[in-house]
């Protein structure tokens, strides 16, 4: 079963860079969430949809790279690391045209061969970063 799960979920991130919908839909369960921080709330598989395409129409060479995958029962936990380049607007940042890295860490809990929860931890601030985002303290009041 653990070697059945890694593959189901490298195919996830499969369906995701090839734009693979339908497959992506196959992969996951008709009660899937996905949950990160700074969400407010779950995605559901539309939700999902929604945010790949948005994000790849800013990053529209985006993969994933597989660095490490562990399963144990019916838990996948994926470290992996994407990469592209920002050729549209993206949170608010003009196309920059920098190439860029994000690490990433994803645990996927599958049931009958589908992904039913997901929990998502990515570097969004190293990203960010990358592209061009500063960080500055706040002014402390005396």
């Amino acid at each position: 079963m653990q070697e059945e799960n890694k593959r189901i979920a490298r195919e996830v991130f499969a369906a995701i860079d090839g734009g693979n919908f339908g497959k992506l839909k196959e992969l996951l369960s008709d009660d899937f969430c996905l949950s990160s921080p700074g969400s407010p709330q779950p995605w559901k598989k539309d939700d999902l949809f929604n945010g790949i395409k948005t994000f790849y129409a800013s990053f529209p060479d985006w993969t994933h790279t597989v660095d490490d995958i562990i399963a144990d029962s019916d838990k996948v936990v994926i470290k992996l690391t994407g990469r592209g380049t920002q050729k549209a607007v993206f949170e608010d940042i003009a196309p920059t045209g920098k190439k860029v890295t994000q690490s990433a860490i994803h645990i996927m809990t599958l049931i009958n061969g589908k992904v039913k929860e997901w929990w998502a931890v990515e570097d969004n601030l190293g990203l960010m970063t990358q592209l061009g985002m500063e960080l500055k303290p706040t002014k402390t009041r005396k």
